[in-house]
């Protein structure tokens, strides 16, 4: 007799455990769904009813829903407020950008007449006798003197300047000299 090697019996073996435990499993899978479907017979009791609501509680929870009630109107009353509020700004500010146009304009209009009025004071100035020019230059006051002489022909300016007395002249020539001391070089 031959001798066979166990390895191949120990296999058999764990196959044949293998398959026992395998129905096993699917037996015991289906008792639970037996004993579930038994439960549902109509002789199983009906389940607990939950206990009422204490009073004190549903008082509460009432007050409380009546309190979100009034705080949401009340946000609902703030919201449309705002609303409101937010739309007459915005109306104050159109009219607002609308009177500083016209006001920008009326000042465009004003600035424009001033500086025709200053040309035109200039040219009669320009067109007088140096001598009665200086003559009404020695009365203004250096600064404004200075004005009418910067605008000038120079020229019709060195004629004027030449007519006025030396301290007049000298505080005039100042107010030019100085008058863009200041200005930006950049």
């Amino acid at each position: 007799m031959t001798a066979r090697p166990k390895s191949g019996r120990s296999t058999l073996v764990i196959l044949a455990l293998l398959f026992a435990s395998s129905g096993a499993l699917r037996l015991g899978s289906g008792v639970g769904t037996a004993l579930a479907n038994e439960a549902d017979t109509p002789d199983a009791p009906e389940p607990a009813q939950c206990a009422a609501m204490p009073a004190a509680l549903a008082d509460a929870l009432t007050a409380r829903e009546a309190d979100m009630t009034l705080r949401e109107a009340a946000l609902k009353d703030r919201t449309a407020a705002l609303a409101l509020a937010e739309a007459a700004i915005e109306k104050q500010l159109a009219e607002l950008q609308t009177a500083e146009a016209a006001l920008a304009s009326t000042l465009a209009i004003a600035d424009q007449a001033a500086e025709q009025d200053l040309a035109r004071l200039t040219t009669v100035y320009e067109t007088m006798k140096p001598k009665d020019a200086a003559a009404l230059f020695e009365t203004m006051a250096p600064a404004f003197a200075a004005g009418f002489l910067g605008r000038m022909q120079p020229q019709a300016a060195a004629a004027v300047m030449s007519g006025l007395a030396p301290e007049t002249a000298y505080q005039i020539s100042l107010q030019l000299a100085g008058r863009n001391a200041e200005a930006p070089t950049e």
